[in-house]
């Protein structure tokens, strides 16, 4: 689900926002930045932990896949495929049961991920091989 965040500048400056992101969930921050624009984060995901990422710097493409089953999922699921800019503070919330591949789309793109569970809480984290599943076109993870 997106929630698409806003932008107001004048002559002091430029603020970006969303009021409609609800932070009381969240227990954990950290960020992302790949090395390179051609390496593929992924696929990874949680069962019981949701995300909300949001674009700092450049922009991001993330694809997601809702799994059918976590042990040995349907090689054939949709993805869907989202991208995320630093223009406006917009936040892509990814709800439990997905996976994620992350990519930069631009040099220096840093990634914003928020978490509702902290480290050690849960063991709930699931990996999958790059090509695994066969609607994802792009293969150099």
């Amino acid at each position: 689900m997106i929630l698409t965040g806003n932008r107001y500048e004048d002559a002091r400056g430029v603020i970006t926002y969303n009021n409609e992101f609800d932070a009381s969930l969240i227990k954990r921050i950290y960020t992302i930045e790949n090395h390179s624009i051609d390496f593929i984060r992924g696929w990874q995901g949680h069962k019981i932990e949701q995300r909300w990422f949001a674009c700092m710097n450049g922009r991001f493409e993330i694809s997601v896949i809702k799994l059918d089953d976590f042990e040995s999922p349907s090689e054939d699921l949709p993805v869907e495929k989202f991208t995320l800019t630093n223009e406006v503070l917009t936040y892509l919330h990814v709800p439990a049961g997905c996976i994620t591949a992350i990519q930069s789309l631009e040099e220096n793109s840093k990634l914003l991920v928020l978490a509702d569970y902290g480290i050690g809480e849960v063991n709930d984290e699931y990996r999958f091989e790059p090509n695994y599943f066969k609607k994802y076109e792009k293969v150099s993870f």
